[in-house]
């Protein structure tokens, strides 16, 4: 593994050297073992701790198959599937790998009794199955985290609505959180070269999920002069999220749960900021009883930041704690896109402001590969930067996923992989220095 570090990090290493190096008989991975799916059994949600869960050992190298391809992994992220992988929640993911163990000979090596977790990655393309052609050893890439087949005719208007669909990492095995990972070739995109391995792992998931949420036509196809909701706008999502609005000539109006990340996000340029903590928004009575007098006090703050109007799309991921009140805020006619259920599955909302104002609530679930490639070509470009606060070492995985869990932490967690230290890959130092201080500035705060 030294050996693939060293040739990575060089600068003179050839594809033919990359080709040739040595494979390891093994790695190290960050994993969950289906022998502890019960050990949070009884336990509430927010008790459960992934850093009990998570376990960095050694993993069997797997040789890539038609279509794939083998990559070192020199970083990558935490994202909240890492954490449901962890707490084994809404199901032990050990299910998905069966099921995806029994579609053909290729996939029943992802049925194994550890699941390598992680849906972001930056690395070196190491070797590639056969009809790989697009990718060769030595390429620098990032991955979007679909895995299709494209068998079935539904997903070939748009591969998310392929009924194999899958999430890399989450549904499938060997993801991005370890020194190595398998993928499929067509999950892979160019390195944005004026970034760090870090840097570069961090926006893939999140990044595309936003762009096919706001901007495709999958999503709420937003546009210039609309008013857009962003909540958990210092997270992950919300973070990239919003600056997807900005870019796009809309307002955001972003929500946060305190003031250093309401500080956090007008470092990117939100100037209409709600803190959730100095409100307290109180959108449920009890457990069972939501309260539309919050909804209504919302929409009223919201319709001052805005000058009287209220918002035309609302980016959605909390789920059950905020629907309702997304429901009722959206302008008549509007759009609430949702991609997750972070708070709970079960959402509550008064039925009578959606079809009596005609609003659409549309369902999101991540990005088809042309959405991530334009999402990614935002970031090689220097228009939508890295959200970046927190790096740890692989070692440390598990406690990266409590911080997200938690909600400690701001924008992007990383993960490095075969990277010995942070600050290293950058290719392209000149776009690099033009966008420095919005590379770092959830860094920075």
């Amino acid at each position: 593994m030294n050996e693939i570090t060293s040739a990575v990090l060089s600068e003179e290493t050839t594809s033919a050297d990359f080709a040739n190096l040595p494979l390891p008989a093994s790695y190290r991975g960050a994993v969950v073992r289906a022998e502890e799916v019960e050990m949070f059994d009884g336990m509430a949600t927010s008790d459960k701790d992934p850093d009990k869960s998570i376990h960095v050992q050694d993993v069997a190298t797997p040789e890539p198959g038609m279509g794939e391809a083998l990559v070192a992994v020199m970083a990558s992220a935490v994202n909240y599937n890492t954490v449901w992988s962890a707490i084994f929640e809404p199901l032990p993911t050990f299910v998905f790998l069966k099921r995806y163990g029994r579609i053909s000979e290729l996939a029943r090596h992802h049925d194994q009794p550890v699941h390598v977790l992680g849906s972001d990655m930056s690395g070196v393309v190491l070797r590639t199955g056969p009809g790989v052609n697009q990718w060769k050893p030595g390429d620098r890439v990032v991955a979007h985290c679909l895995s299709v087949e494209l068998e079935a005719p539904d997903g070939h208007d748009d591969t998310m609505l392929d009924p194999a669909q899958r999430i890399w990492g989450f549904e499938t095995n060997y993801g991005g959180l370890a020194e190595l990972a398998l993928v499929k070739a067509n999950q892979l995109m160019p390195k944005p070269e004026h970034l760090t391995w870090e840097e570069s792992a961090s926006s893939g998931l999140v990044n595309s999920t936003a762009y096919r949420q706001l901007v495709s036509k999958n999503g709420a196809g937003m546009k210039q002069g609309d008013n857009v909701l962003v909540w958990g706008a210092a997270g992950g999502l919300g973070s990239y999220a919003t600056q997807l609005v900005i870019n796009g000539g809309a307002t955001p109006v972003c929500v946060v749960s305190n003031a250093r990340r309401a500080e956090q996000v007008r470092s990117l340029g939100a100037e209409l900021v709600i803190n959730r903590a100095e409100e307290d928004y109180r959108f449920w009575r009890d457990p069972d009883t939501p309260d539309p007098k919050e909804w209504k006090r919302f929409g009223a703050h919201i319709r001052e930041l805005t000058g009287g109007e209220d918002v035309d799309v609302v980016l959605e991921h909390p789920g059950r704690e905020t629907f309702g009140a997304s429901v009722y805020v959206t302008r008549r006619g509007g759009t609430i896109v949702t991609c997750a259920s972070t708070t709970g599955y079960e959402h509550v909302y008064d039925n009578r402001y959606l079809w009596m104002s005609l609003k659409r609530i549309i369902g999101s679930h991540f990005a088809n590969y042309r959405e991530a490639w334009e999402a990614n070509r935002l970031i090689r470009k220097g228009m939508i930067h890295p959200c970046l606060s927190t790096v740890y070492p692989l070692e440390q995985t598990g406690q990266a996923a409590r911080d997200v869990h938690r909600n400690r932490h701001s924008g992007k967690v990383g993960v490095l992989g075969l990277a010995p230290e942070q600050g290293l890959g950058v290719r392209a130092p000149e776009l690099r220095a033009r966008h420095e201080s919005a590379i770092n500035r959830f860094k920075n705060i």
